[in-house]
């Protein structure tokens, strides 16, 4: 018996030990690994800006990959690549920026800000090169900055205008006998369009035409800027379908040369001063932004930047959704926190519901009344991203952001039809009420009921307009004559009131810092970022984003694309919504 408790409690002390020694091990373990050593960019390093890369308004970290201490596969936000551009400007490590210009998943708002950093960035003598095999026209615009534009010899330049094309679903549902029961305030709400004609409406031709050659004339006049021609010539060449191959686009002086990878990589050593056989020290943005501080905090009072970016939709959102409880709570928060002196408040939003929408709204009404408040709008900031955007003592707005669509609109389905003729289903229940079961798919509306649901709709548009009329200082009667769901671009918005200036995210920073009297100042920036350890335990984040890029490459971007946009009339049926009326998809 003594030899058994002998060993037993021997036994019993290792493996106390071997936990103590192991829970100090894996808290040393995570200790370094959430606070990875920074990367050494080394010297004569030539920052890699792919435009391929979409540069959403807050960084996305590969968890894996940032655990091992690699982020070259890390995306930053756009406002972290304008800074890091910058500081490259005094960077003495890196000698010049390669543009990968094959492709662009920016929006053009996105790479105005882009484009006008490496304005800023040439102003340090260091080279810009840019290069892609087939250089997409939104690749272009912010590739007309570099010193030199390379084209593949067997590739060229896309230079044939821009185009859009809706899809309208009608149709479709008429053969499926589903009939939607659509209401809407402005005429040129046009967001149900999609459900309820098969084609145009005038007004929607109208405003498209109008949002869609003003983005094309910025493209003219930076391009004749930039490579010193015309609009006018720009124009012809793209009307007659002048440029066709590489050669082409070389004989009208859209690139500087053709090119294959290796004779690009050549120059780049030669610039750099270097032997053919050397190897090029290219640094990538996410490697870059570990590296070194490129985000300005002095001493200075603290500017809260809160970043609203997608859908807007009532309670707690997801990832890339502007939930309202959760936004409430970070407004609130920078509002009742006296070390915040301003807040810029960074929209990037199509709209979505408009109770979310209001409740926003109420929060950036009551900061404003404690300290400054300033917008920055991204490539959106429309119907419900105007109607959180309108009260801000300031808002500023990217030349080519898509703003106002100041409306409303409401969705309902009658699937009667459908499920008797089509599937043999039929439905009976009781009720209290005449209106009890007001919106289900198993009936038609009710004359009455249309009346209901028209009137809230008209209801929640006069109080949409009342909003921008009081944050904006203007009548009522004005805002309705250039709201009825009417698109406007950025710099036509100053014109009609919308918006007070155009100007970048970090002129919005530094009107919130004059406004707020701050010489100096220090940043914080929400939502808050999660760490590697949190991304990857983080089931609904990485999880979902790794569906989503399974999913695209399975079925097809453009099948992916209609796959999101079936879901997306799903979620909008039954709820008021203040969103935009279509999805900005140039080519």
């Amino acid at each position: 018996m003594r030899s058994f408790f002998k060993i037993f409690f021997a036994t019993l002390v290792a493996l106390i030990l071997f936990s103590i020694a192991l829970f100090f091990a894996v808290s040393i373990f995570i200790s370094n690994a959430t606070s990875p050593s920074k990367p050494d960019i080394g010297s004569n390093g030539v920052l890699i800006l792919d435009l391929n890369k979409e540069f959403a308004e807050q960084a996305k970290t590969d968890p894996i990959n940032s655990f091992l201490g690699d982020h070259s596969k890390d995306v930053p936000g756009l406002y972290d690549v304008v800074r890091m551009v910058r500081y490259a400007k005094s960077d003495s490590s890196i000698k010049g920026i390669y543009i990968k210009a094959g492709d662009n998943e920016n929006g053009y708002a996105g790479s105005e800000e882009l484009r006008q950093a490496l304005i800023d960035f040439k102003k340090s003598n260091k080279f810009i090169l840019a290069y892609g095999s087939v250089i997409p026209e939104k690749a272009y615009f912010v590739a007309t900055v570099a010193d030199k534009i390379y084209c593949n010899p067997a590739g060229g330049v896309e230079w044939n205008g821009f185009a859009v094309d809706e899809m309208f679903l009608k149709g479709l549902l008429d053969k499926l006998e589903i009939k939607p029961e659509i209401f809407y305030a402005g005429k040129f709400k046009s967001a149900t369009e999609p459900l309820r004609v098969t084609e145009m409406t005038d007004a929607n031709r109208l405003q498209t035409t109008v949002w869609l050659s003003d983005i094309y004339n910025n493209l003219l006049i930076r391009t004749a800027e930039a490579r010193q021609t015309d609009t006018a010539t720009l124009h012809q060449l793209a009307n007659t379908g002048a440029v066709q191959t590489a050669k082409d686009a070389l004989k009208y002086n859209l690139v500087d040369g053709l090119k294959y990878d290796d004779e690009v990589q050549t120059e780049l050593l030669d610039r750099l001063h270097k032997k053919q056989k050397d190897n090029i020290n290219f640094v990538s943005l996410g490697n870059y932004a570990a590296a070194v501080n490129f985000q300005k905090n002095s001493d200075g009072g603290k500017i809260d930047i809160i970043y609203a970016q997608g859908d807007i939709v009532d309670g707690k959102g997801a990832k890339d959704q502007i939930g309202s409880d959760d936004y409430i709570k970070l407004i609130r928060k920078a509002r009742l926190d006296d070390d915040v002196k301003a807040i810029v408040f960074r929209v990037n939003s199509p709209g979505g519901s408009s109770l979310a929408s209001e409740n926003i709204w109420r929060e950036i009404s009551l900061a404003k009344k404690a300290k400054p408040v300033v917008v920055s709008m991204g490539d959106y900031a429309a119907s419900g991203g105007y109607y959180i955007s309108c009260d801000a003592d300031s808002v500023f707005a990217d030349e080519t952001t898509i703003t106002g669509s100041i409306g409303v609109f409401s969705v309902l389905a009658n699937m009667k039809d459908f499920f008797n003729d089509k599937l043999g289903i039929t439905f009976d229940g009781v009720k209290t009420g005449p209106y009890a079961d007001l919106g289900s798919i198993s009936r038609p509306l009710t004359d009455q009921e249309k009346n209901f649901i028209q009137s809230s709709v008209d209801t929640i548009y006069n109080l949409f307009k009342t909003r921008v009329a009081d944050g904006r200082k203007k009548d009522v009667v004005y805002i309705d004559s250039i709201a009825q769901g009417r698109v406007w671009i950025g710099k036509r918005a100053i014109g009609v009131g919308l918006v007070d200036r155009t100007g970048t995210l970090q002129d919005a920073v530094d009107c919130a810092a004059r406004m707020a009297k701050l010489s100096n100042y220090r940043t914080r920036e929400y939502p808050e970022q999660k760490s590697w350890l949190e991304e990857l335990t983080d089931n609904g984040t990485f999880s979902a984003e790794s569906k989503q890029k399974a999913l695209i490459k399975e079925i097809g971007q453009q099948q992916y694309n209609l796959l999101q946009k079936s879901k997306q009339l799903m979620q909008i049926i039954n709820i008021p919504q203040a969103r935009l009326p279509f999805d900005v998809n140039l080519r």
